[in-house]
């Protein structure tokens, strides 16, 4: 099956990197913004009963919600037999279940918009807590892969004799597997959480800690509380300024200046955000799951 490659505005690198790694073509796509906020898109026609990719991750989703919608109804009118979406980041997951009266459950909203929009989609480590898979989200059809690889590989090159913290219990996962990659000590945290911005984090007694720096590691950094209240415990503990590797970099207004100003050494993600801390690259994992998908679907993707 043919395949082109498109971009939603903000994504020109990802489908640029995907598009070269995995030798498809890329196509062309524009998003106009009238004055009244509605918008308005255009694609070059795709590969006759090939499959159309858009690049799209998802943080911020809204505004980004319906041209993506928009781009994948209208591939398929000119003719993609299949559309696809890669959204390293995968917006909406936090609110798995109705925790007061009322309240929507948004990841299996979110999830079933996109399951009909989509053949497939692929991620990166969605936040996944209650929902044991994309599945359970409304993505039956989804795909992930782990970044734990690229942060351990990262970890090995520029930290010297890491410790692994992970500053919740939702981070343990990431934590375990990084420090099992890079053959370090893990410590994982306690955190009580009295607010969107109001947590306590307690730590466990270490007794290998001695001369390693920390390596604060989670899955997502949104307003930095958790793990800036790591920091300062780390730091209180006489440990070395610690450093901060998320797989994904939201940073709500103030997040960074939150976490140097506790006392971090260094900020680091992967790049499924673009943003000015992502330096870890997902590229060649992702075009790897990416050729992996064309070829289920019958002859290898071209």
């Amino acid at each position: 099956m043919t395949r082109a490659v498109y971009a939603l505005p903000g994504n020109e690198a990802l489908a640029d990197d995907l598009a070269r790694r995995g030798g498809w073509p890329r196509a062309a796509l524009d998003v106009h913004r009238f004055p009244d906020g509605e918008s308005l898109v255009t694609v070059a026609a795709p590969p006759a009963g090939g499959e159309a990719v858009l690049a799209c991750t998802l943080d911020r989703p809204d505004p980004k919600l319906v041209p993506l919608l928009m781009a994948a109804a209208t591939l398929r009118e000119l003719g993609a037999a299949r559309v696809g979406l890669v959204a390293p980041y995968l917006g909406y997951m936090r609110q798995d279940a109705r925790f007061h009266p009322g309240e929507a459950v948004s990841s299996r909203i979110f999830g079933r918009l996109l399951d009909q929009a989509f053949d497939w989609l692929l991620t990166v480590d969605p936040h996944l807590h209650r929902h044991r898979t994309l599945a359970e989200a409304g993505l039956p059809r989804g795909r992930l892969i782990h970044a734990a690889p690229a942060l351990a590989a990262w970890v090995r090159a520029n930290v010297a004799r890491p410790l692994v913290v992970g500053p919740d219990g939702e981070s343990e996962q990431w934590a375990r597997e990084v420090a099992a990659l890079v053959d370090a000590p893990v410590a994982i945290a306690g955190k009580e959480r009295r607010g969107d911005r109001d947590v306590r984090v307690t730590l466990p007694a270490g007794s290998d800690w001695d001369g390693r720096t920390p390596v604060l590691l989670d899955d997502i950094v949104s307003s930095g509380h958790t793990m800036a209240e790591t920091v300062r415990v780390l730091r209180a503990r006489g440990l070395p300024p610690p450093v901060c590797v998320a797989v994904h970099g939201v940073f709500a207004e103030g997040a960074r200046e939150l976490l140097r100003a506790a006392g971090a050494a260094r900020i680091v993600t992967t790049d499924s955000i673009p943003q000015e801390n992502a330096l870890i690259g997902l590229g060649a994992a992702l075009a790897e799951a990416l050729a992996a998908i064309g070829t289920e679907a019958g002859a290898p993707a071209g």
